[in-house]
């Protein structure tokens, strides 16, 4: 795959559409410099973000990887293939946020230790007790501060659109 071919088709795409880098990041929720290293070559977009691109320019995934227009569409192998793909990619995605939760939910036991142990305090402290209260505060603290940003990435909304994408590729009517 040459990604400059690609990235040069990107900004092909997105100017037929006469939109800004800016604006097409704002559309799929990533940063301006992110759409400006896909059209130079330098990085290539998740599949997700692939499938969604190739259904908002209305062209096929193929034509997205080639880098060009392609005249005969895409076979049923092909698009079974992508189909497997796709859903081996929203699996994996299952599994790591299924452990982004988890340790989410370590970072919220560790917070409610360091409530109770806040409480039952007091006046008198020791070292020890200070110590195992800082160490779950800043436990629950960067858990929970790692647990929001890992899954506040609109996951929702590409499961979404994965399986709209499979709907439609089987051939299925999607949900307006």
């Amino acid at each position: 795959m040459d990604q400059k071919k690609v990235g040069a088709f990107f900004k092909q795409l997105r100017k037929e559409k006469g939109l800004t880098q800016e604006q097409l990041a704002e559309r799929f929720y990533v940063a301006g410099r992110t759409v400006s290293r896909w059209e130079t070559g330098s990085t290539m977009p998740d599949l997700s973000i692939l499938m969604e691109l190739a259904d908002y320019y209305q062209v096929d995934l193929r034509e997205l990887l080639d880098g060009e227009r392609k005249q005969e569409k895409m076979d049923k192998d092909l698009q079974e293939t992508v189909l497997k793909v796709a859903d081996y990619s929203n699996e994996e995605k299952v599994k790591l946020t299924g452990r982004i939760h988890i340790f989410f939910m370590v970072g919220l036991a560790a917070f409610i230790l360091y409530m109770v142990m806040l409480f039952a305090q007091g006046t008198a402290t020791t070292p020890l007790f200070d110590f195992i209260s800082g160490v779950s505060l800043g436990v629950a603290f960067g858990t929970m501060l790692c647990g929001v940003l890992f899954t506040s990435r609109y996951y929702q909304k590409i499961r979404a659109f994965k399986m709209r994408m499979k709907e439609k590729l089987r051939g299925g009517h999607t949900p307006a």
